[in-house]
């Protein structure tokens, strides 16, 4: 099928996705923006030296504004969310912002993201029972007019209007949010539909862009908004979950958590249905012709996380931390992360 430039090749992909973000701040003067722009340029070595600049001067800006205002005790006019976060940014002081490293641990990825600890828990911090509840209007969802302006491409794809929103504290290459049908008010649970959709989507755009997948949460795995969206990727290496030594992959090592490879859409599909009729939680990873599942202990029954570790893994385990990789929000933890002690968190999530 034909499809538009953007999805048309990883190097088109590659060039709107940093066109979008320059575009962005230039036409927009909010802090949301300001935040969403700051947090890709810092998770891309690429794109870091091109918004540099631009997000300096953006920030002192702001930071201006917000200190007079506060001081002269007058509203900000801003969401909330994004007023704590640009709070925390004027604490820790612009010039001391770290950009995102990363290196392996044994099997693990593991990557230092500072930013990326300032995310809104949003509904991955509530206490959720079972995994579909209805929708809310009401409530956080990506049909928000205020969320317009931070969508990288819409348009129909494969019989649905789709829309791509760049994610707002990203912690992977190209980091998006695939929202289908997003005015539809579709609460975060999988039909066979949607099943076969992100399967078809996968297919198709991962034979045009290389290292193009999905990854997605079900309600109490983590999933931070109850408004039906997949979360996609463009990466170079391989996920840690497809090492070929894993047993789940044909090898000899047990995975640490329970893990179920299809190649065949309808068979993955029973295999979620049952987990639905369980009531058990998973994560998701789709790639072109493949789907990895992982069912795990729902949020609200995993185990304390060890008190001084600021990670993912321990805070807010969804599928990027099930497929291997781990996010530190602390340069110390980001340093003494170790394969044993990865493998032995990962172990707490699996189901008894």
């Amino acid at each position: 099928m034909s499809l538009t430039p953007p999805l048309s090749s990883t190097a088109a992909f590659r060039q709107a996705f940093a066109d979008g973000l320059h575009t962005i701040l230039r036409r927009h003067d909010g802090l949301g923006v300001h935040i969403l722009v700051l947090a890709n340029a810092a998770n891309d070595p690429a794109l870091w030296p091109q918004l540099r600049d631009a997000l300096t001067e953006r920030h002192y800006h702001h930071a201006a504004l917000i200190s007079t205002a506060l001081r002269q005790g007058r509203t900000v006019s801003e969401p909330e969310d994004d007023l704590m976060v640009f709070l925390k940014l004027m604490a820790i002081g612009f010039e001391n912002l770290n950009l995102a490293d990363a290196r392996q641990a044994g099997p693990w990825e593991v990557q230092f993201n500072p930013l990326r600890a300032l995310r809104p828990p949003r509904a991955s911090g509530a206490k959720v029972e079972g995994l579909r509840q209805p929708f809310n209007p009401n409530g956080f969802h990506f049909d928000k007019p205020f969320l317009a302006k931070e969508i990288f491409w819409q348009g129909e794809l494969l019989g649905e209007n789709v829309s791509l929103l760049y994610n707002k504290f990203p912690f992977i290459p190209l980091h998006g949010l695939v929202v289908p049908n997003k005015a539809a008010g579709l609460p975060q649970f999988l039909t066979p539909h949607w099943h076969g959709y992100a399967w078809d989507m996968t297919q198709t755009l991962g034979t045009r862009i290389a290292g193009f997948g999905l990854g997605y949460n079900s309600l109490g795995a983590y999933a931070s908004v109850n408004h039906l969206h997949f979360q996609s990727f463009v990466r170079e290496a391989p996920l840690p979950l497809l090492d070929p030594a894993w047993r789940h992959n044909g090898g000899d090592t047990d995975y640490p958590v329970a893990c179920q490879v299809f190649d065949d859409a309808i068979a993955a599909w029973q295999c979620l249905d049952e987990l639905h009729e369980r009531g058990t939680a998973y994560n998701l990873v789709y790639l072109p012709g493949r789907l990895y599942v992982l069912p795990r202990r729902h949020q609200s029954q995993v185990s304390d996380a060890p008190a001084n570790l600021q990670t993912s893994l321990a805070v807010n385990p969804g599928w990027y931390e099930l497929a291997g990789g781990v996010t530190a929000y602390a340069r110390q933890d980001f340093a003494r992360l170790e394969a044993q002690g990865i493998a032995e968190e990962l172990g707490r999530l699996a189901l008894s």
